[in-house]
């Protein structure tokens, strides 16, 4: 095996760790392959046989890459019309249940609230198992610094209760439930399944008609799914695939094209806490 080949076997084993840190940093399957690319870049135009560890040099770069693309997106975040929804990213269902509920749009959602280096810190540490030295050398900070980063990070994330996985079956019913009550009109079985406090999100960037303001409360969210969603729903093509680490609902229209899909968050008991709409034609091309 030549030199070359070992630097690419190196690359090409990282490269699924890379892909999976940019994605949770950036929200965005996109930008997570472009950050990867940029860190592939450097790879190649570094002195690789002076590095002690390549794995370590490769997760700085692309950490580092993250943060200074977080900071340049913040005012596009800000200016984005109505809510704003990470990507929808296919998974496996045999996804490992930490890494699975590392990948959840609540949780995805909670690490936006982060500044980007308490996001970068925490993703390292508590899911990638990054030791704090490294992580702190990552960060170009000292270690107690880091760790208090870390620690305040975990704060928040355990506050919002995401880090869990609900039971399959229970993602399956409300699938059903969901789906029943757009096709049929009739929300009887889905409103046994939502928590009081359900919120309905839809991320339509401007580009396509879609509810922009944030609905809160049981009783809203199932006016929205009978007297709005119902109207179309008998003309979808409805697909279950695992999306983000979970059951979740791909929407088509009879030529094929992907419509939306739906997503959900759950509390510890099991009740839907969030239900999550794309329909950015953007961020729904790698569903197609």
């Amino acid at each position: 095996m030549t030199y070359l080949d070992d630097d690419d076997h190196v690359f090409a084993a990282a490269r699924p760790m890379l892909l999976g840190l940019a994605y949770r940093l950036l929200g965005s399957r996109a930008d997570a392959e472009d950050a990867v690319q940029d860190t592939w870049l450097k790879w190649r135009a570094a002195a690789r046989d002076a590095l002690d560890n390549p794995g370590g040099w490769l997760t700085t770069v692309c950490t580092r890459r993250c943060i200074d693309m977080m900071r340049s997106a913040h005012r596009s975040r800000v200016e984005y019309v109505g809510n704003w929804l990470p990507e929808p990213l296919p998974t496996a269902a045999d996804d490992g249940v930490s890494l699975a509920s590392s990948l959840t749009t609540a949780f995805l959602l909670v690490l936006e609230r982060l500044t980007p280096k308490e996001r970068a810190a925490y993703l390292l540490h508590e899911v990638f198992d990054v030791s704090y030295a490294e992580t702190a050398r990552t960060l170009q900070m000292d270690e107690v610094g880091c760790r208090k980063l870390v620690s305040r990070a975990r704060g928040h994330v355990e506050q919002a209760r995401v880090r869990h996985v609900t039971p399959r079956e229970r993602q399956e019913e409300l699938l059903a439930a969901f789906e029943a009550a757009v096709v049929g009109g009739h929300t009887g079985r889905l409103a046994a399944l939502l928590a009081s406090n359900v919120e309905l999100q839809v991320d339509s960037g401007g580009k396509v008609a879609a509810l922009r303001d944030t609905l809160r409360g049981r009783e809203a969210v199932l006016a929205f799914v009978r007297d709005t969603l119902h109207r179309v729903g008998g003309d979808l093509v409805w697909e279950a695939p695992d999306l983000n680490g979970a059951r979740a609902l791909v929407l088509r229209a009879q030529d094929g094209s992907t419509l939306a899909a739906v997503s959900f968050a759950y509390d510890e008991q099991g009740a839907a806490t969030g239900v999550y709409i794309m329909r950015n034609p953007d961020k729904l091309v790698g569903l197609a």
